[in-house]
């Protein structure tokens, strides 16, 4: 009886394991999950800032849903993007997550605050607005997913204390490390 018992949660197990297999190959996603401070700015910002930055990449739907949550900054929100570049580099903007002082999509969202805040979205082709002069074209969202795969984008926020950036983190699927090309 005990082998039974012991064979079918087994079964139960990997079941279960092959169905959440199945959901995320099926949805070709790539999960990002990352935590905003001062010191990844450049240059590095002494601030009380934090934040957190949670997406999920869709290739194939063509979508980077996310949710940026961010605290205690030490100036009020003006805007928060995506940009393309290597860790301690500054570069130019590929997509805006919030703004309050314009130049987003007419999809990007007010960056709620004035210091703490939480806000979510979708990206598609539409918001990938460039940088044009790195290569990245608007609307190129593969692109923009290659170089997110690639470890060459980082998340920033920027506030009226801080207008380069108050807290910053650089952008890293957590797949990266595999061989897998589902994406």
């Amino acid at each position: 009886m005990r082998g039974r018992l012991k064979w079918a949660v087994g079964v139960a197990v990997l079941a279960a394991a092959a169905a959440v297999g199945t959901v995320a190959v099926a949805g070709g996603g790539r999960d990002i999950d990352e935590n905003l401070t001062g010191f990844e700015e450049n240059p590095s910002v002494s601030t009380t800032g934090n934040g957190s930055f949670e997406a999920r990449v869709d290739r194939r739907n063509e979508e980077i849903s996310y949710r940026l949550e961010y605290a205690d900054l030490e100036g009020e929100v003006t805007q928060a993007h995506i940009h393309f570049s290597q860790r301690a580099v500054n570069g130019g903007i590929s997509a805006f997550l919030c703004t309050n002082i314009g130049g987003g999509t007419a999809t990007t969202p007010a960056c709620p605050g004035p210091n703490d805040g939480t806000v979510e979205g979708t990206l598609t082709a539409a918001d990938v607005v460039g940088p044009e002069g790195q290569g990245i074209e608007p609307g190129a969202f593969g692109e923009l997913v290659d170089a997110i795969k690639a470890g060459v984008t980082y998340a920033n926020v920027h506030s009226t204390k801080w207008p380069a950036g108050e807290i910053r983190a650089q952008l890293e699927d957590d797949d990266r490390g595999g061989d897998r090309d589902d994406d």
